[in-house]
């Protein structure tokens, strides 16, 4: 039963990269090309070596964020309206996530591949999250939406309560947080 509520996520959290992809192939939304490559690496990484350490249903969430990341980066080349100015944060962001991924491709160990590719996405994830506070008009935060509910249903399959299961399901729940927050704080502060 609890690995059909996983499948409910990946389904919410694909609905959220459409519309991201939908409002990206308007002009309304300008993706961070660094970060949604990077974001779609490290997810896909992170999926084959919970796999590796034993990980089954709860890997689904996260495979399914790399997956609808990588098609909004491919998606971002289409419009040129859809562009947004990459700058010195980005880049070394960029760099640092990418040495995160080899440092994993060194040791090869499933931990350390989790370790690295949080690393990773989390380096990835700062240029859009700065981008989101500044500028929540250039984003669609229901899709930050839909992934904070793909990365809590990772909970609902977890077996065994490991370092293998927790790790990237706890970061994306706290990065998913803080976007939704970003793009959403006006509407916070309206409410007091």
């Amino acid at each position: 039963m609890l690995k059909y509520i996983v499948i409910i996520g990946a389904i919410v959290e694909l609905a959220g990269k459409y519309i991201y992809i939908k409002d990206t192939l308007k002009g309304n939304t300008k993706p961070n090309k660094v970060t949604w490559l990077l974001w779609g690496i490290a997810p896909i990484i992170a999926t084959f070596a919970a796999l590796s350490a034993g990980v089954r249903w709860a890997v689904l969430p996260i495979f399914a964020t790399g997956l609808g990341c990588l098609i909004v980066f491919v998606v971002s080349f289409l419009n040129p309206k859809s562009y947004w100015k990459l700058e010195k944060l980005d880049y070394f962001c960029g760099i640092c996530s990418i040495l995160a991924l080899i440092l994993w491709a060194i040791t090869k160990e499933p931990i350390i591949a989790i370790i690295f590719s949080i690393a990773s996405d989390g380096f990835a994830s700062l240029p859009t999250v700065i981008k989101s506070w500044k500028y929540p008009e250039t984003e669609s935060g229901l899709t930050y939406v839909a992934s904070l509910f793909n990365s809590l249903t990772s909970f609902f399959a977890l077996k065994t309560l490991t370092f293998s299961e927790l790790a990237f399901p706890v970061y994306l729940t706290i990065i998913c947080s803080l976007l939704v927050i970003s793009n959403y704080k006006k509407l916070f502060k309206s409410k007091k």
